[in-house]
């Protein structure tokens, strides 16, 4: 069996596999995204079909390609063509123009009538800086030979050859800053745990990504797990650690399986365990499932977890770095934070500091969700404009809608409008306004979105999640969740909104964690950019986006309905009343505002009328559509 013993046997282990190494393939996207749109049985309708068409064609199954949009979709190298949105189907097809060396137009990307062949000009790669994402097209996750190919592990080679010290200060020098949260310095935090006095320290991967429409660690982990392996076996020899920890929610299958393949191929190659390529220097890793406690995203509540105890966070100092893991020394960093360490050590600090702006440097990675056409996850540069990640990355608003906000950091950050789009995405700016950069969840919201109700989601969230350790988390957010319930019912009064300001603010400044000093924000953010939202439920008692239930109500148009029964036959509370071409009336006491009606009546008829704050008279009862339309004539004539 193969045993890496110094670097000089990882370089021409290297060397080896390039004189076998095919470029000439295809490259499946096959992350959780992409299996859940169909991407296994893509494969398996591919290799079905080289088998029966008797061809070769060299592929690899890979992690996610970024383009959730174009799911399932295939990469064919060296040339970078693009097929997006394919189906099993396809797959014969696809098989048999690759063997012949022709492109299938017909499958290209496609894009405001536009058609793209390569992957790079496509609209939402082509403004983004993929550094840490760049590889998964070419890595198969489960084969460390991948990864070697393309460089892994000789930024720990590197590394083994400079002294601990040398290696922070050359964190601290690129400027990196946590990933995770609130963007602490990291090379300050490895500063800090390494100058400990300890026999014992700990190094410890925050995997656990609880925010809702977030996915940018679990594509790192299932598409590249080596590269946040490597800088965690960096991080232990900088701070002097021997063992680490990743911490991965258990809703992260194919992560954890990859992971686990990961740390395996790396122990039998020598590249962790004792004595790493003859360094004298031994280092191991073992990985904890969370049970999904969004809590546990908090440095002390996550220790306390992995040690077997509830996920409760406790008052810092002592900081982690001071007393952590079983009372030892412990750095925590998330998984963007590791994957950014292996770059940094490869290409240096001055490469990295090159990158973003003056106090906020590299790539950010987004997942970039909700109301717009291209969702995905885009790496861009720090300092790039919120306007520019939407509209030329996102490619903008769905169906011609006017985008509204987005909402920048997960359910602990805050909402900014649209008018505010010019902000940089950095660091201090989004703190400036409001948000936070949190992990990187960006969910973009259109003029169907109500404020409000977002507000209340993300409160409903937090409020859920609390441990209910401290009072001002465990009480203050229920009585906000309660007040901006009683507003989406049409029960508030101004009143409420000076409560819910001095509430948010009390939560923010006395909670004991980060889950309740951030939980106000989408509050807090909500009342200040659209105010005139929440005076518009609870003065004129209408919902401008017709989104909360209590306010809206849903009418049959007498001048426009055919009788035609769809929406009765679908109304699930049977609120409607009519029979065979006979005008339909919804019983107002009856109607859930499923909107059931509204989904079936036939676009040509539109009858069903959608409206808040206002109310429509009609025929009381079902009548006949001719005899309405007589009615209709004898009242024209007066």
């Amino acid at each position: 069996m193969l045993v890496l013993k110094n670097p000089d046997d990882l370089f021409r282990y290297r060397e080896d596999l390039k004189k076998n190494e095919v470029k000439n393939f295809i490259s499946i996207s096959s992350g959780t995204c992409g299996r859940a749109r169909g991407s296994l049985k893509l494969i398996e309708g591919i290799e079905k079909a080289i088998k029966e068409l008797k061809t070769e064609i060299p592929m690899k199954i890979t992690g996610c390609h970024g383009y959730c949009t174009a799911e399932p979709n295939i990469v064919f190298f060296p040339e970078g063509t693009f097929y997006a949105n394919l189906s099993h189907s396809n797959a014969k097809e696809i098989v048999e123009s690759f063997s012949k060396g022709k492109i299938e137009e017909k499958f290209l990307y496609r894009e405001d009538q536009k058609t793209y062949k390569i992957l790079e000009d496509i609209p939402f790669y082509k403004k983004q800086q993929r550094i840490l994402l760049s590889d998964n097209p070419f890595i198969d996750p489960t084969k460390i030979e991948d990864y070697i190919l393309r460089g892994g592990y000789t930024s720990l080679v590197k590394a083994l050859s400079m002294k601990p010290e040398e290696i922070i200060e050359e964190i601290k020098n690129s400027g990196l800053r946590g990933r995770g949260g609130a963007g602490f310095p990291t090379g300050i935090k490895w500063e800090i745990a390494r100058a400990q006095k300890s026999d014992i320290k700990y190094i410890i991967c925050n995997g656990d990504e609880g925010d809702p429409g977030a996915y940018m660690d679990r594509s790192l982990l299932e598409g590249n797990p080596h590269l946040v392996l490597e800088g965690m076996i960096i991080g232990g020899y900088a701070i002097g650690a021997r063992e680490g920890w990743f911490y991965v929610r258990d809703e992260y299958p194919l992560a954890v399986k990859h992971l686990t393949i990961a740390i395996s191929q790396a122990k039998s190659l020598g590249l962790l365990g004792e004595n790493i390529l003859g360094s004298g220097f031994s280092f191991d890793v073992k990985i904890a499932r969370g049970a999904g406690a969004f809590v546990c995203g908090e440095e002390t509540a996550l220790i306390a977890s992995i040690e077997g105890k509830r996920g409760n966070p406790r008052p810092r100092p002592p900081y982690p770095a001071q007393q952590g893991l079983f009372g030892k020394p412990t750095n925590i960093n998330n998984v963007e934070t590791w994957a950014n360490v292996t770059k940094i050590i490869e290409k240096g600090a001055d490469w990295f500091k090159s990158i973003g702006t003056e106090k906020s440097k590299g790539t950010k990675i987004f997942s970039l969700v909700g109301k717009v056409k291209n969702t995905g996850l885009v790496e861009v540069p720090m300092g790039m404009t919120i306007k520019e990640l939407v509209y030329e990355v996102g490619g903008g608003g769905q169906d011609g809608k006017k985008l509204k906000a987005v909402q920048i950091g997960g359910p602990s950050g805050g909402c900014i409008p649209e008018e505010l789009f010019n902000l940089p995405i950095d660091y201090e700016s989004l703190t400036s306004a409001g948000a936070i950069m949190g992990s990187g969840g960006m969910i973009v919201m259109d003029e169907d979105t109500c404020m409000v109700d977002v507000a209340k989601y993300f409160l409903n969230f937090t409020q859920e999640e609390s441990c209910g350790k401290c009072v001002p988390c465990r009480v203050g957010t229920r009585q906000m969740k309660e007040i901006l319930t009683k507003i989406t019912e049409g029960k508030g009064t101004m009143k409420d909104l000076e409560t819910l300001e001095n509430l948010a603010h009390t939560v923010k400044n006395a909670s004991l964690c980060g889950l309740g000093q951030t939980a106000p924000n989408p509050v807090l953010t909500t009342l200040k950019y659209f105010r005139h939202e929440y005076e518009a439920h609870i003065i004129e008692k209408r919902c401008p986006a017709l989104v909360c239930k209590e306010l809206i109500n849903y009418y049959i148009d007498p001048n426009k309905c055919v009788g035609c029964l769809l929406c009765l036959k679908n109304c699930p509370s049977n609120a409607i009343l009519g029979g065979n071409k006979m005008i339909h009336v919804i019983v107002q006491e009856k109607c859930i505002k499923c909107g059931a009606c509204l989904e079936v009546c036939p676009k040509k008829v539109s009858a069903v009328i959608k409206l808040s704050g206002e109310k429509r008279e009609g025929p009381k009862e079902p009548i006949p559509v001719q005899e309405w339309k007589k009615m209709r004539g004898k009242e024209s004539e007066k």
